[in-house]
């Protein structure tokens, strides 16, 4: 035999503290046919600073579809199939790198994906350029070893071969027809080189992950041994091991055979379904007599063909909506009568390769009025690869290398629905069959109709009120999670665990929109003081931050008066041109100067937001700026004066030293201390500090100008006139 190895890389990924399925880094690797060995090698390393610390990577796998994973321990949506994926845990303590294999023997052909994440998030807000984070990096490669000419094993024919040795065992496949209803493998003439009696052990199937379902059958002597599977995948090639359990010298010649039992379907007559599709889709065109196609809500069947065949398959078209998005419609109508001789097979295509990152929902409502028996009930399973056949209260939904998914309805319980989590990439089997306590014959010729829905989407129910469902991507490769928000969890944003109550979030909203009053004093100083345009800046902040938090908020209680982006453009702006104009006018410099540096500023600030909106220097930065304008202005005031600037003892007892101490008390909470919980009452604690911290470092205002008098303006214009021509013969 000729073996070839192939190596596949992808690039290294970043990973991400868990928080929800986005954090998790998706690799995609595609395994070729009749690959016998598969190798991950998974390098995982973290950064050199002294913000590194130990860390843990979970990695998980599977076969078919991303891993299913629950990292937080939340609950799942009700009606939802889960089943633990398989991981393995690597630990970076003292080591910078960790290199780590993972071997899979007769690995299953198609779609494999691993995911890999740090443990759950902390919850702090950071800041962006305040602390800089670890860096933690994970490289996953793949190396397959692949059989370039195995051995075909064909029906019905008995096929001699020879197992060299135990270290290298014989590999052979067979390739499963269509409607294959059971298989039964063969092995006999099991002779040593030595004619000795011989111990070999045969392996039929391929491993997935996370659950296995490998045959095993071990053989010993000449006698002939033999392993029937129900339900083998259809149209596939089906993997066969067989390895010899003797000493390490000697070879072993085995005869093996394989053969099938075919289930012929009974289905509706292809022109009857191809005439019902183009009514279904065009409608009944005018004028056309003699037409032969049945009424829209009719399942036309042969009644003599149902009874000698082992299935009824029902026609089913796929539509496609959108990405990660499909519905199946029934082509007689949306319910399918369902009988106890044989069951009703529906097929769910889902095996374009990008049809399993989102959920698959089948949806069961029996027609009660049709169902003559009042204790029969409708099983229903749905299996991937392959159907159930025969459905009763015994088989649990199982095929032969895989485990379906029951579903029951009754009239004591009518409806019935199966969410499956991202489904493996495959054709899809939705069985029903009428079941009887006492056995087919107390059902008899009753039939009964149930109605079918089944769709796949990117998220189930949209997340809910209290979940974002976003679509993620990895290359080429789309798949969809949902974002949860006000405390809740899950999958689908379903686990009410940690959920902020309603009154909690109106609190927090109130909270976050009402502190924003607090720059009322600062504007009502600023207008007392003739600073205008500071006031202006003020007021556009107060709106606008009013209104971002407003809009912002997690839970129902949201108000958005216009887009949210812009709202958070505009509230980002406000707060660093508030924070600009307000040392500017500390500085005491010359209006034209003052008013220049107003302008370039705020230009400058709104290029830096639309670069880096969450850059920590974005604030930093005009207020260093700014900082150095009113050390050199108060430097340059005081030598000129020759005391210290600003010189009164008062000014810097009660307003400086206070505003100062109010500013940093806001910027450390507001980099220190926020988290994901605390937030609400934090960032309204910092909107308090930065407004009262504003109407105190606001200058007072010049010497030369008279406060307002409202009533002396509004009531003697000639009074100002006045004054105006005496300044002016003043001057001249």
């Amino acid at each position: 035999s000729l073996y070839v190895s192939e190596y596949f890389s992808q690039s290294a990924q970043k990973l991400s503290f868990y928080s929800w399925y986005g954090n998790a880094k998706l690799f995609h690797f595609h395994v070729p046919e009749d690959t016998v060995l598969l190798r991950w090698l998974l390098q995982a390393s973290r950064g050199k600073g002294p913000e590194c610390s130990s860390m843990e990577i979970t990695v998980h796998f599977r076969h078919g579809a991303p891993p299913v994973i629950n990292p937080l321990g939340t609950r799942f949506p009700a009606n939802a199939t889960v089943r633990p994926s398989y991981n393995i845990s690597i630990t970076l303590s003292s080591a910078v790198q960790n290199t780590t294999f993972v071997n899979v023997t007769t690995p299953a052909a198609g779609d494999w994906f691993i995911a890999a994440h740090l443990p759950q998030a902390a919850g702090r807000i950071e800041v962006k350029g305040f602390s800089t984070p670890c860096p933690y990096m994970f490289q996953a490669d793949m190396f397959v070893l692949r059989l370039t000419d195995m051995p075909v094993l064909e029906p019905g024919v008995p096929m001699p071969h020879t197992v060299v040795s135990p270290a290298k065992p014989l590999h052979v496949k067979v390739f499963v027809p269509k409607h294959a209803a059971g298989m039964r493998f063969q092995l006999s003439s099991c002779v040593t080189s030595e004619q000795r009696a011989c111990t070999v052990r045969v392996l039929l199937g391929s491993i997935t992950l996370p659950q296995s379902f490998q045959r095993s059958l071990t053989c010993t002597g000449s006698i002939n041994c033999s392993l029937a599977l129900e339900s083998p995948p259809w149209e596939k090639w089906l993997q066969i091991m067989v390895e010899s359990l003797g000493t390490a010298n000697a070879s072993v010649s085995v005869e093996m055979l394989a053969s099938f039992t075919v289930c012929r379907p009974g289905s509706t007559s292809p022109f009857l379904n191809f005439i019902s599709l183009n009514q279904s889709q065009a409608g009944a065109r005018p004028g056309a007599a003699g037409s032969s196609a049945p009424a829209a809500g009719e399942a036309p069947h042969n009644v003599s063909g149902q009874r000698s065949s082992c299935l009824q398959s029902q026609p089913v078209v796929r539509e496609d909506l959108d990405v990660v998005s499909v519905r199946y419609r029934l082509l007689n109508g949306p319910s399918v009568p369902v009988s106890s001789l044989s069951p009703t097979l529906l097929l769910l295509n889902l095996n374009t390769g990008m049809d399993n990152g989102g959920s698959l929902v089948v949806n069961l409502l029996l027609n009660k009025t049709s169902v003559s028996l009042a204790n029969a009930t409708v099983a229903a399973c749905v299996s991937a690869a392959s159907p159930v056949l025969s459905l009763n209260a015994t088989r649990n939904c199982s095929t032969a290398f895989s485990q379906g998914y029951p579903l029951s309805v009754s009239t004591s319980s009518a409806e019935a629905m199966l969410i499956v989590l991202y489904p493996q990439t495959d054709d899809w089997f939705l069985s029903l069959q009428l079941l009887c306590p006492k056995g087919q014959g107390e059902c008899g010729s009753a039939e009964g109709r149930v109605t079918v829905f089944a769709y796949l989407t990117p998220c189930f129910n949209d997340c809910g009120p209290y979940g974002q469902c976003s679509l993620l991507r990895r290359h080429g490769y789309l798949y969809a999670g949902c974002s949860c928000k006000a405390g809740w969890g899950g999958w689908s944003c379903t686990d009410d665990t940690k959920a902020q109550t309603v009154g909690t979030q109106n609190l927090a909203t109130l909270l976050l929109t009402l502190s924003n009053l607090m720059f009322l004093p600062a504007i009502a100083v600023a207008v007392y003081r003739f600073y205008l345009v500071e006031a202006s800046v003020y007021t556009y902040t107060m709106f606008f931050s009013t209104f971002y938090h407003a809009c912002d908020q997690p839970g129902v209680a949201v108000l958005c008066i216009m887009d949210y982006d812009t709202l958070q453009y505009c509230d980002f702006l406000g707060s660093v041109v508030s924070i600009w104009v307000t040392i500017l006018c500390m500085a005491r410099l010359k209006k034209i100067l003052k008013y220049v540096l107003f302008v370039l500023g705020t230009l400058l600030i709104a290029m830096s937001l639309q670069l880096d909106r969450r850059g920590v220097w974005n604030m930093m930065g005009p207020c260093l700026f700014a900082l150095l304008i009113m050390v050199t202005a108060w430097v340059h005031h005081g030598a000129k004066r020759r005391h210290c600037y600003p010189s009164s003892w008062k000014r810097w007892v009660f307003y400086l030293l206070p505003g100062i101490t109010l500013a940093f008390i806001a910027i450390s909470v507001y980099a220190f201390m926020e988290t994901n919980e605390n937030y609400y009452y934090t960032h309204s604690i910092w909107h308090v500090l930065v407004a009262c911290s504003v109407a105190f470092l606001l200058p007072p205002r010049d010497k030369h100008k008279k406060p307002w008098a409202w009533s002396q303006k509004l009531t003697c214009r000639y009074q100002i006139c006045q004054n105006d021509r005496e300044e002016l013969y003043a001057v001249t």
